[in-house]
């Protein structure tokens, strides 16, 4: 058995179950799941082999990739392995009464003003007639971080998915856009890696926790996972069953078949290059990344 440690930055449901109904074991890897505080903290432990693979997002591996200007100053050889899913309800959300013209002179938490929830928060802003330069932001870290943040009023409106955005809603707050509404197809969360060293490792990952997507999908597994989302994400009976809802969903929820989508891809570059773009020589660092060969999508 092989010991692993996946950081991530909401508890894992998907990583959850798979370990609770033999799939982990089955692919020889026993896994601590370590919480993570920014993307670039995420990162830095990748690096230093403190982490061992990354459930992240898949723009993070673009900007560690290809972004001179990326949050730790180091192009890395960061590489996804496979996709879990497309966002899990992902969207922007403000405090309770907030509406779209609240947004202007609004306080917007964020984990940091790089990363591609940042990106989607500015083009989902725009497209609700707010400005970039029409907010303040301030970096809170996670998403777990920035909920609470948002409920502790020490920020108007944040992005937010994965139940956090659930607990949101029920405490009143306002979803003011989704991103798949907008964006699709998009990818939420990928299992990534730091060079070729763990690729082993990652892949088994990857395999256990796509069976085990598509077991939750195909109805098999709906007490575990229920029963997951309440002890892992401390949600009640009502909204782990919306949880469940959203694992589901063929536009927010699990990828079935760990396949990382040429399309989802440009919609990320799309993003990252509309809103942060980086130039060397003339050309767009972005435009690397979806051409064939670019080693950004692990080929097995």
């Amino acid at each position: 058995m092989d010991a692993m440690t996946v950081g991530s930055f909401t508890p894992s449901v998907v990583l959850d179950v798979a370990a609770s109904t033999g799939r982990l074991a089955a692919g020889g890897l026993k896994v601590t799941e370590e919480p993570v505080s920014s993307s670039p903290s995420q990162f830095r432990s990748l690096v230093e082999g403190e982490l061992d693979v990354a459930l992240t997002s898949p723009d993070n591996v673009l900007a560690y990739r290809f972004s001179h200007r990326n949050p730790i100053g180091e192009m890395l050889d960061a590489r996804i392995v496979g996709a879990i899913d497309r966002g899990m309800g992902l969207g922007l959300y403000g405090r309770p009464g907030l509406d779209r013209s609240g947004l202007r002179g609004a306080t917007i938490g964020v984990d940091v003003a790089t990363s591609g929830f940042a990106l989607a928060l500015y083009a989902l802003a725009d497209h609700l007639g707010v400005r970039r330069q029409d907010y303040e932001l301030t970096a809170l870290g996670s998403t777990p971080r920035r909920l609470q943040a948002l409920l502790a009023g020490e920020c108007d409106a944040t992005m937010l998915n994965a139940g956090n955005e659930l607990v949101a809603e029920a405490a009143g707050c306002v979803r003011l856009a989704g991103v798949t509404d907008r964006f699709a197809p998009y990818l939420g969360t990928v299992v990534a890696v730091v060079g070729a060293e763990r690729l082993d490792l990652a892949r088994r990952l990857t395999h256990a926790m796509t069976e085990t997507c598509k077991t939750i999908v195909s109805g098999a597994l709906d007490s575990e996972a229920i029963e997951a989302t309440q002890r892992r994400l401390g949600l009640d009976g009502v909204l782990a069953e919306r949880y469940l809802e959203r694992l589901r969903d063929p536009v927010d929820g699990l990828v079935t078949d760990g396949v990382v989508d040429h399309a989802s891809l440009t919609t990320l570059v799309r993003l990252r290059s509309a809103w942060l773009p980086e130039a060397v020589d003339g050309h767009d660092v972005m435009d690397a990344a979806l051409a064939e060969g670019s080693g950004l999508v692990d080929r097995l």
